[in-house]
């Protein structure tokens, strides 16, 4: 026993280059999904859900939904490896009961999430979420943001914010968005998403000239790129390093740069999922965005694979065929680090 802890007395105690001992180092994930139709197989007659009930033309039944919740908990669950996800926004969730019934899947009750969830005006009853684990992120307030519309009327998705207390004191600002689809009539759908853009750009100045130092989230299927007008001029989300007005950073730009995304179209890869934060979250020091960028995460097997070895992301129905994937979007997430 004696020669055992002489033995531990002699082991070297590794140093950090100016002499000091390393410190630890705390992460927490944010990772943002569009799950494609996450409807239960109940008839709500207030719910634009008749496309997804058991004697639809789609058939959705109890084990085609079970199958789809327990593939969404584990692409949750394989993102980070052993540490699940701190901070997650969805979109195309139809109600509460599938964000219970996705939260007490197996592959994630350790994460112990709560949710923030509101009935959004969306036709077809899809609306955005936001999961956190009390733990990291301490719920301080969640509303959703109803955004007025050129016409004098509302948009049919508002934007969901929610403020929480992170372990260090400080308040994060998050942002969940799901922007008008590209489908449609192509410049009025455009100019919608430019409008909803300048509404979140409000918010976000408002922070900004109440807190210089605000730390802020902003993640969506925005159904525009980087390189869009609404996310270049009117939101003014620059790449990593940059500076601008907005005092927004896109951390997409770096993977869609180099031709990644998070949908296929007509065989082009679009990066339509975006991550987005304030300059205060790219420094060094505090919380920061580990390697400043952001990333798609995706895994053979939500992978659909054509004949001619075109890949592209697996969805659960192609029309009304079942095929059993898990979304037609693959997930986008970063982490922030900081040592404490």
């Amino acid at each position: 026993m004696t020669r055992f802890f002489l033995f531990l007395l002699l082991l070297p105690v590794f140093r950090t280059a100016d002499g000091s001992l390393p410190r630890a180092t705390e992460s927490l994930t944010f990772l943002f999904y569009n799950v494609e139709n996450l409807y239960d197989t109940a008839d709500d007659p207030n719910s634009g859900d008749n496309e997804f009930l058991p004697r639809s033309a789609k058939q959705w039944d109890q084990k085609k939904y079970s199958r789809k919740i327990a593939d969404i908990a584990r692409v949750l669950a394989e993102v980070s490896g052993k540490n699940l996800p701190d901070v997650i926004g969805l979109c195309e969730v139809e109600n509460r009961r599938v964000l219970d019934d996705l939260v007490r899947s197996p592959k994630i009750t350790s994460g112990k999430y709560k949710y923030i969830h509101y009935d959004d005006r969306d036709s077809r009853s899809i609306d955005m979420a936001l999961l956190y684990k009390p733990a990291a992120f301490h719920l301080i307030s969640g509303n959703l943001i109803r955004v007025k519309n050129s016409r004098g009327g509302i948009f049919a998705r508002g934007i969901l914010y929610v403020t929480g207390r992170l372990t260090s004191g400080e308040i994060l600002h998050v942002f969940v968005n799901h922007w008008p689809a590209r489908t449609g009539d192509r410049v009025e759908r455009e100019n919608s998403r430019k409008e909803i853009a300048a509404e979140l750009r409000r918010q976000t100045n408002d922070i900004r000239n109440r807190d210089k130092k605000a730390l802020i989230v902003i993640m969506g299927d925005m159904n525009d790129e980087p390189g869009d007008v609404s996310l270049k001029n009117v939101l003014e989300a620059g790449p990593p390093g940059s500076s601008s007005r907005s005092g927004l950073v896109n951390l997409m730009i770096p993977s869609w740069q180099k031709g990644e995304g998070t949908v296929k179209f007509e065989k082009d890869w679009k990066m339509l999922d975006n991550l987005i934060v304030s300059e205060t979250l790219t420094g060094k020091s505090g919380y920061h965005v580990e390697g400043n960028k952001g990333f798609v995460f995706r895994a053979p097997w939500m992978e659909y694979r054509s004949g001619n070895g075109q890949v592209s992301p697996k969805r659960t129905y192609s029309g009304n065929t079942y095929s059993g994937g898990v979304s037609d979007h693959f997930p986008v997430y970063f982490r922030l680090v900081r040592q404490i």
